[in-house]
Order: C-alpha cells, then structure tokens, then sequence
C-alpha cells in the first residue's frame, strides 16, 4: 500500500518571510556599527548590471562609510546600482543612523530604472518596515513587479501574500506560479513550500512523488525543516533497511546543524537502533543536546535515569564537545 510523505505540523506558506531591514551589529573599519552581509547581501547583482566598482567594492570589505561617499554622487546623478548602494546603506544602517525614509527615496529611484532588489526591498520596507511606512497594497504591486522578472524572494513573498488576498484555491493557484519559479531558481524555501503543496493538494494538485524530489532539492541545500521531514519520512515509511539508513543520515545533518527537534528524533534513534546501530551513550548524548536547547521528552527522561553515572559522564563530555 502506498504511503504519503509525513505532513509537518506547520505550513511554512502561511508564514510571511521578509525582514529587509535589519538591526546593526558587529564594528565597521570606517566607524558605527553595521551588520556583517551575508554572501547573498553583497553579490553584486543585487545592485543592477553595471555595480560601481569603486563603491561596491568599498561596501563589500566593509567600509560603508567610504562607499556611501562614493556612491552618492553616482547616485544623485542617476546610476541605479549607486541608487540601490546608497539605499542598502541607510536601510540597515550601515556605518550610518539606519533611515528608512532615505533608503525608500533611493530603492524608489531604482526601482523605476527596473533594478529588480530594489522593487523587493522597497516592497519589504512597505510591509515590515512599520506603521508610518506600511502599504500592503502597494507592497503587493511591487513584488509582483519583482517576481515577474525572476526575483526568487520576491516570487516567494508574492506567492505567499496571494494566498492571504485571494481566499480558496484561486490563492494557491496563483501562487504555485510563483512558488515554483522561485523553486526552480534554487530558494529552498519555496523548494520546501512546493513539497508541502504537493503533498496536501491545495491547489488541487497531490503529487507525493514530486513533493519527495522537493524536499530532497531543499534538504540538499540545508534547509533543515526539509532534512527533518525528509528523514522522518524515510525512517518511518521506507520498508528497508537502507532507507532507514539514509533517513538517519538527513536526520544527524540537521542535528549536526544545531536543530534541537533532529537532535531528539537521532537521539531516539540511538535508542532504538533503527537506521543505525543502538548506542545509550551516543542517544543520550544527542537528547542532552537538545534538552540544553529546552526540548524535554520523557522518554528520553527516562533513559537518562537508567543509565549508569559512567555512561551519563561520558555522553555529557561528549555533548560538551559540541559546544
């Protein structure tokens, strides 16, 4: 008899992702305090097809300050990947007093010179920016604007906000579009959010085959929800040994990663030798993990308080040794 895939408890469509402005942190070399960008934050695609060099460059070793002089000439005189620069700057408050009236004006000049992240964050700035900025409507346009020239986070938030718009499966019609664009492109997130849609028809649409080759897509790129259910999955429901096996393996990658639920499931495991030879020392050393993250399960409670003060020792030395 053929089994579904195992559906997760929560669906990540319903979750807005966005958070373009964030909070500063760590020390610029220039002065003030910046937040360190992510690899993703400093392609210079995000900024058109012709980045100022002198500029970008300054920002990409992160002297913010440096290229927030550089780029503002550049800027005023209508270059729209110094426009983006300039509006990344004083969006995260980059060496500056973050200041999102300024990094609107600079993301609006970009966006109409059809740089496609600046159409994104302006339309994240509108949504999640606060009151005196929030324009769903107008966000909903703009991302649309974005997802329609293969923005893959804009194609993901757009999906996700047509769900909330357009109630019944005309939402998630319209969404999967998107979803799987955005899919295709390589964002986990959509990658993930396509297998849960798959796997529970909203669309009208039951695919398990394809939601399995969706999270595999997902998990390969570490996202770890997928590793979770993905391993689960193949644990519980593939009938063989090798399966089990390669379900562990997704499992301990998401634990490995500091997921305190995959640290319980290969915790439990451990315990009952299933994908991987039993081992007490090694299932309590997992548990300890996750129990230091704040899950309790009173199963694994319970095999702390069987087992002897010389193998509690060692699975807390080796727990420590994650740390």
């Amino acid at each position: 008899m053929k089994t579904d895939l195992k559906r997760p408890s929560a669906l990540i469509l319903m979750v807005l992702v966005s958070a373009a402005v964030l909070p500063a942190s760590a020390q610029e070399p220039d002065g003030g305090r910046v937040l360190a960008p992510s690899l993703e934050t400093v392609a210079p695609e995000r900024f058109g097809e012709n980045p100022a060099d002198v500029a970008y460059s300054a920002y990409q070793r992160g002297y913010y300050l440096t290229a927030l002089q550089l780029a503002t000439p550049l800027a005023v005189a209508g270059n729209p990947a110094s426009q983006t620069l300039v509006a990344e700057i004083y969006s995260r408050g980059l060496g500056v007093k973050p200041d999102l009236a300024k990094a609107m004006e600079w993301y609006e000049k970009a966006s109409e010179q059809n740089v496609p992240d600046a159409t994104f964050q302006l339309a994240m700035i509108l949504i999640d920016g606060g009151p005196e900025f929030r324009d769903r409507d107008r966000a909903f346009e703009l991302l649309k604007k974005a997802a329609d020239v293969g923005h893959r986070q804009a194609q993901f938030n757009y999906a996700q906000m047509a769900i909330a718009r357009m109630p019944g499966q005309r939402g998630y019609k319209e969404a999967v579009v998107y979803l799987e664009r955005a899919a295709d492109g390589g964002l986990p997130e959509a990658q993930y959010a396509m297998a849960q849609l798959r796997i529970r028809g909203l669309d009208g649409k039951i695919d398990n085959n394809e939601a399995r080759a969706w999270l595999e897509k997902a998990a390969q790129q570490g996202f770890d929800t997928a590793q979770i259910d993905l391993g689960t999955w193949l644990v519980e429901h593939s009938g063989t040994a090798a399966g089990q096996e390669q379900g562990f393996g997704w499992l301990m990658r998401a634990a490995s990663a500091g997921n305190p639920a995959a640290q319980n499931r290969v915790a439990k495991l451990y315990r009952a030798g299933v994908g991987v030879a039993a081992d007490r020392v090694q299932a309590a050393k997992w548990y300890l993990r996750a129990r230091r993250a704040g899950l309790i399960d009173p199963l694994m409670e319970d095999q702390l308080q069987g087992m002897t003060e010389a193998e509690l020792r060692l699975a807390t030395l080796d727990a420590d040794r994650l740390d």
